[in-house]
């Protein structure tokens, strides 16, 4: 099952239609869905979530938790909505598709594609682009 929460005021347009699609992003990946909340917040939210868990001073779009258990995947992701409307403005992209970026991002994360290297970002990159070009 597919959460969606936020600590800000924002709604998340077409939620039946996201959760649909990251599910069907989740069974082409052949892992299976557990429960996934997806919390969106502001930097100051997050940045306090970073500092508390990850030490880290920075700002950033996203950070998932993994609480998956093999390939049934179970985490809570977090998602600045401030990043991700600087981020959309600073590569001249649509904010909902910005937004659905980062969203399949955190499923790619738990399916277990990693971002750490120059190759690990391509792979990463590629699939983030051919699931939003294949949304259901």
């Amino acid at each position: 099952m597919i959460n969606f929460y936020s600590e800000l005021e924002f709604t998340l347009k077409n939620e039946t239609d996201i959760s649909d699609w990251l599910s069907h992003v989740i069974q082409s990946e052949d892992c299976k869905e557990g429960e996934i909340n997806y919390i969106f917040c502001d930097d100051t939210y997050l940045h306090k979530v970073n500092l508390k868990y990850l030490d880290h001073d920075t700002l950033t779009d996203i950070i998932s938790f993994d609480y998956s258990v093999g390939k049934e995947l179970h985490g809570d992701i977090f998602i600045s909505i401030d990043r991700v409307k600087d981020n959309a403005l600073d590569f001249a992209v649509d904010f909902n598709e910005e937004l659905r970026r980062v969203m399949v991002h955190g499923i790619l994360h738990y399916c277990g594609y990693k971002d750490k290297t120059k190759d690990e970002k391509n792979v990463m990159r590629g699939k983030e682009e051919y699931y939003l070009n294949n949304a259901v």
